[in-house]
C-alpha cells in the first residue's frame, strides 16, 4: 500500500473516531438539557431519564428533528378528576418519534408518542368502595383488596356482613378496560349474598368502579389496560405531544 494512501486511511480513521466521540459528548449534553426541561415542564420532583436514540446525533441536531427519544419517569402523580386527589403512576416509559425542538431544548414536540406504565393495586384501592355500604336491608359490603386474578382478570376481595351469618369474605373476578379515558372494573359475576342477590345494581355500585387518570405528561391519553401481578399495566398514546415548553 502506498505510503500516502496509508496516511490518508489513518487520518480518516482518526477523524471518524473524533467525530464519534464528539457525537457522543453532544448527545449526552442534549439528553441532560432535555431531561431538565421535561422536569420543569411537568413539575417533577426528580429529573427523568431521557435517551436520544440513533446515530449520528449531530446530523439529527442539524436537521432540527430527532428520530427517537425515550423518556422514563419513575413516579408521576396524575389527576383523578377529584379535587386534591392524585393517583401515582409507576415507571412511565414514553417513546417519542419525530421530535422537533428548539436550539436550547426549551421546547420539544413529538409527532407521535406511545408508552407504558403501571398503577399499583394499592393506588387503585384509594378509589374502591372500602367503606361498608348497605346493599340490602341488614346487608353491608365493601372492597377490602385488589389483586391479579390471572387470565387478564382482577380479583376483587369483598367483605360482606350478613344477618345471622355475620362477616363473610368473598371474591369476584372483574374485567378491566379503558372507557372514555377511565379505567373501568366490571365484575364478571356477582357474589351470592342471600336476599341481596336480587339487588344487582346496588351491589355493582360497590364492586364495579372506575379510576380516572388525567393530565398525563404532554397530554397523552390512556389507550389500553391489562391486569398484571403488581397492578394494572396501562398503555398510552398521543400525537403532536409537547414534551417541553
Amino acid at each position: 500500500m502506498p505510503r500516502a494512501l496509508r496516511i490518508l486511511l489513518i487520518a480518516v480513521v482518526i477523524l471518524g473516531g473524533l467525530f464519534a466521540v464528539a457525537d457522543r459528548v453532544a448527545v449526552h449534553f442534549a439528553e441532560s438539557e432535555a431531561a431538565d426541561q421535561v422536569r420543569k415542564n411537568e413539575g417533577l420532583k426528580d429529573t427523568p431519564d431521557v435517551s436520544i436514540e440513533g446515530f449520528p446525533f449531530l446530523t439529527q441536531y442539524a436537521a432540527g428533528e430527532l428520530d427517537d427519544v425515550e423518556v422514563g419517569i419513575k413516579d408521576y402523580e396524575a389527576a383523578t378528576g377529584k379535587a386534591g386527589q392524585k393517583v401515582r403512576i409507576d415507571d412511565l416509559q414514553a417513546h417519542g418519534k419525530g421530535v422537533s425542538f428548539s436550539g436550547d431544548y426549551s421546547t420539544a414536540t413529538a409527532k407521535s408518542v406511545t408508552g407504558t406504565a403501571t398503577v399499583s393495586y394499592a393506588e387503585l384501592m384509594k378509589t374502591a368502595k372500602s367503606e361498608p355500604t348497605e346493599v340490602a336491608p341488614g346487608v353491608e359490603a365493601r372492597i377490602v383488596g385488589l389483586s391479579d386474578g390471572g387470565d387478564g382478570k382482577i380479583k376483587v376481595a369483598v367483605e360482606a356482613t350478613l344477618p345471622i351469618l355475620g362477616k363473610q369474605n368473598l371474591s369476584v373476578l372483574s374485567s378491566v378496560a379503558v372507557v372514555n379515558d377511565r379505567i373501568e372494573f366490571h365484575a364478571d359475576s356477582l357474589p351470592a349474598l342471600g336476599a341481596a342477590a336480587v339487588a344487582e345494581q346496588r351491589i355493582r355500585r360497590i364492586i364495579d368502579f372506575q379510576q380516572v387518570i388525567d393530565q398525563l405528561p404532554g397530554g397523552v391519553k390512556l389507550d389500553s389496560v391489562r391486569a398484571a401481578p403488581d397492578g394494572v399495566e396501562i398503555s398510552v398514546k398521543g400525537s403532536n405531544v409537547r414534551l417541553a415548553g
